[in-house]
């Protein structure tokens, strides 16, 4: 059994019309990631790791340091937000992946749950 997170993950997802282009088989869209330090340490989040999948089967690994250039540190209680983007070659799509976070214990990981990119009205 894997110990419950330190983390409470939450996104909301956006598809991005303006910057996707279905005849060339680029679907952009936007997520928001909210980080809330649901343990009593603080935690540094030190790397991410995402699992980017479209309707065709395609699989893309993106791994590195911290989240759009930073690396933060949470204080328990502490919420932390950012915004990224994906771009896949289908209109519906999933996400999932975990964080790596630094405590005075050592290192963790944090799964983030699979999450669902979709273009409005593709799905019922």
């Amino acid at each position: 059994m894997q110990p419950e997170s330190p983390l409470r993950i939450t996104v909301v997802t956006t598809f991005v019309p303006e910057q996707s282009d279905p005849a060339e088989c680029r679907f952009l869209f936007h997520y928001q990631i909210t980080i809330d330090n649901i343990s009593n340490d603080r935690l540094t989040l030190e790397r991410r790791h995402w699992f980017i999948h479209d309707a065709n089967g395609k699989q893309v690994e993106v791994e590195g340091k911290g989240v759009v250039g930073e690396t933060p540190t949470l204080q328990p209680g502490q919420r932390f937000q950012y915004s990224s983007a994906a771009v896949i070659e289908t209109p519906v799509g999933s996400m999932h992946g975990y964080f790596t976070l630094a405590t005075a214990r050592g290192s963790i990981k944090a799964p983030i749950a699979p999450f669902q990119l979709s273009q409005p009205g593709i799905l019922h």
